[in-house]
């Protein structure tokens, strides 16, 4: 379940910013943001289904899903294709995010 929310909620984040800027920087119209609320609010709800403790924790291994969302949203929606830096980047940040979601703790 925990890898469906991540994935799920860094689609929708990135939906929903991309749609600001959309309408900022692509001149688009103020409409765009609608859809982009909705993404933003779904992306926050699908958070709240990790199972953790902690909500820092939560978003701190979320920020590595994020990273390597946003590479796939890069080369799928934008048809730029990632090189070698932007692969090794976002597979360190994957595996920070596996150790601080999965890593041993203390009870």
């Amino acid at each position: 379940m925990t890898a469906f929310a991540y994935i799920g909620a860094a689609i929708a984040e990135i939906a929903g910013c991309f749609a600001f800027w959309v309408w900022l920087r692509l001149d688009k119209s103020v409409w765009w943001v609608v859809p982009g609320m909705i993404a933003l609010a779904l992306f926050a709800y699908l958070l709240t289904l990790v199972e953790a403790e902690h909500a820092g924790r939560t978003y701190a291994a979320y920020g590595g899903v994020y990273i390597v969302s946003a590479i796939a949203w890069l080369w799928i929606v934008e048809g730029a294709k990632p090189d070698r830096w932007d692969m090794i980047g976002a597979s360190v940040c994957l595996i920070g995010a596996t150790i601080i979601l999965f890593g041993p703790r203390a009870t």
